[in-house]
């Protein structure tokens, strides 16, 4: 049975317990459970909030429930093992955050005093940091409360003559190693939470997509990458370096105890109403682990075509063509170009009661409503090509694969395409017209690939000039040269203390929209060259990126030196 069932089905035994001892009424259960699911919080904890039910009798309850032992202070102390370094397994700042205190410890064994028995995210998080298999007994939260202040007050008023607290911080900064315990420990200290948690805000506050923590010799770098571009920040203290690496990964649910390999991780984190997925990559340097955590804001985001920054002729014939019964559309693009931001605007415009979407990502980046969204996991053998060919047995008429990186996944894609469903995906190219030779280059058959693509998009981003800021002035003739631009007054960026004083906040795409007429079909089934492509496809009406980035110049909306650096040998 799944931890959710056991624990769903461990509530109504909970909720029968007290009923059979009249410790509440009918009524006070529903409303505890509409309580519950209205706003959230465990069921035993909102009984006794709301004066309901004493917290021994709800301790009673859950041990009955459980099997697990349950502590009274009315008959024995909740009393910790001397000498066997428990405060070090489990600090202090942890214990009071979760309400657990650690009782003794037999072999890989560790006994932990908790209120809730099926907080399995805290037993999980436990056996990490320590690692140690986690055995819990019940206690009431007030008794464990009292037994962390006399147990962890105790340890400090022994050791306050024998080691000065400045110690450990000291030992680190003369480069030599801390334990594993010792890493587990300072990682929940106050000071690491509050930094790792401003290191967090600070970077959601400053439209961050990135914070990159680097270690080096002799010091650690956190950079933000701010609008496609990386900023160095004052970096934390480089002593600091390891408990905040363990701090991050006791977030995101990875092996603090490994440090020769890389690894992966996720969690979310709540600012106000907001939810924000932040997914971590963790690689060993030469100088110690560097921590990449990338941020997805979910609410940051607009899912509007009309906002993402199409010119007007190129957004008419998108969406003409995404509105198709069948055919296979491309966003090709570098990776951080807004692909997938593009592909939800326009999952976002199509969708409707009437048709069935269903994606294959990797990862889901943004959760989108009435859509059936699936995660490759490659370890257990749900690849791309693997879910696609389930997904043409669940009835789709819109099927978005979130990268095509194989012949297996081409060859799926432009077949769903041929028998009646209308398909999204992005490829990693230069440009536009590049993405058909590619697929011919990876194996895809030019008679498969004539009928089936609709339409092929590239797209770049550039950075928006700051509305506060920005100033207009007049270009030189030597600035000029070359540049066809139909005004004379264009804006350059200056920086102000609402875009921090870099001139620049948000970004637009530029793009090249190429529909795939029939002239290009028979260049397809030809095998013609990529250059005789792009020149049909020119005249045909397809803007280079150059030229979608000079109007954006005209408008005022980006500056010529970005275009500039964007499009340069594009």
């Amino acid at each position: 049975m799944a931890k959710d069932e056991r624990k769903e089905s461990s509530i109504r035994r909970f909720g029968e317990i007290l009923l059979e001892q009249k410790l509440i009424t009918e009524e006070q259960l529903q409303e505890a459970l509409h309580f519950q699911k209205t706003r959230g919080g465990q069921i035993s904890e909102i009984l006794i909030k709301k004066g309901m039910v004493k917290e021994d009798d709800v301790a009673f309850a859950l041990s009955q429930v459980s099997g697990i032992p349950f502590i009274s202070s009315r008959i024995e102390s909740i009393k910790p093992v001397e000498d066997q370094g428990l405060e070090r397994l489990i600090s202090r700042q942890f214990a009071l955050r979760n309400t657990v205190i650690p009782l003794s410890k037999d072999g890989s064994i560790l006994n932990c005093a908790m209120f809730d028995p099926f907080d399995f995210m805290l037993i999980d998080e436990l056996r990490k940091i320590t690692g140690c298999d986690v055995n819990p007994v019940i206690a009431t939260k007030s008794d464990i409360l009292k037994a962390i202040e006399e147990f962890y007050s105790g340890i400090h008023a022994a050791k306050k003559d024998v080691r000065k607290p400045y110690e450990i911080s000291k030992f680190a900064e003369e480069g030599k190693s801390l334990s594993l315990e010792g890493i587990s420990t300072r990682s929940e200290e106050a000071p690491v939470i509050k930094l790792v948690d401003l290191m967090l805000w600070q970077a959601i506050d400053r439209r961050a997509s990135d914070i990159h923590i680097e270690p080096f010799n002799d010091r650690l770098c956190l950079r933000y990458r701010i609008d496609g571009k990386l900023y160095e920040i004052a970096s934390p203290p480089f002593h600091l370096h390891l408990p905040i690496v363990s701090r991050i990964k006791i977030l995101s649910k990875l092996d603090i105890a490994e440090r020769r390999l890389p690894q992966d991780g996720a969690f979310m984190v709540k600012l106000d109403d907001r939810n924000i997925d932040i997914r971590v990559s963790v690689i060993p340097t030469i100088y110690g682990e560097k921590v990449v955590l990338r941020i997805l804001d979910r609410t940051g985001i607009i899912l509007d075509l009309d906002q993402m920054g199409f010119e007007p002729f190129d957004l008419e014939r998108l969406r003409k063509v995404i509105h198709s019964p069948y055919g296979l559309v491309l966003i090709t693009g570098p990776t951080g170009s807004g692909k997938s931001t593009t592909l939800y605007a326009i999952l976002q415009e199509i969708k409707s009661t009437t048709v069935n979407i269903t994606t294959v990502e990797d990862p889901v980046e943004y959760r989108l409503e009435g859509i059936n969204q699936v995660q490759v996991k490659p370890e257990i053998g749900l690849t791309f090509a693997h879910a696609l060919r389930s997904f043409l047995r669940q009835d789709p008429d819109i099927i978005l694969v979130g990268e095509v990186r194989d012949l297996e996944t081409a060859e799926i894609c432009i077949r769903s395409a041929l028998t009646g469903h209308l398909v999204f995906s992005t490829l990693h190219t230069n440009d536009a017209p590049s993405a058909i030779t590619r697929l011919i280059d990876i194996g895809v058959e030019t008679y498969l690939l004539a009928p089936s693509i609709l339409m092929v998009i590239g797209q770049r981003l550039v950075r928006r000039l700051c509305p506060e800021c920005k100033e207009p002035y007049k270009p030189s003739v030597k600035e000029l040269e070359d540049v066809r631009l139909t005004t004379d007054l264009i804006y350059r960026p200056k920086g102000c203390a609402s875009c921090s004083n870099t001139g620049y906040k948000g970004r637009t795409l530029i793009a090249e929209a190429m529909p795939v007429s029939d002239e290009i079909r028979e260049l397809i089934v030809r095998g013609t060259s990529y250059k005789e492509m792009r020149a049909i496809a020119r005249r045909a009406g397809m803007s280079t990126f150059y030229e979608s980035g000079l109007k954006k110049v005209e408008r005022g909306i980006t500056s010529m030196e970005e275009v500039l650096s964007v499009t340069l040998g594009v």
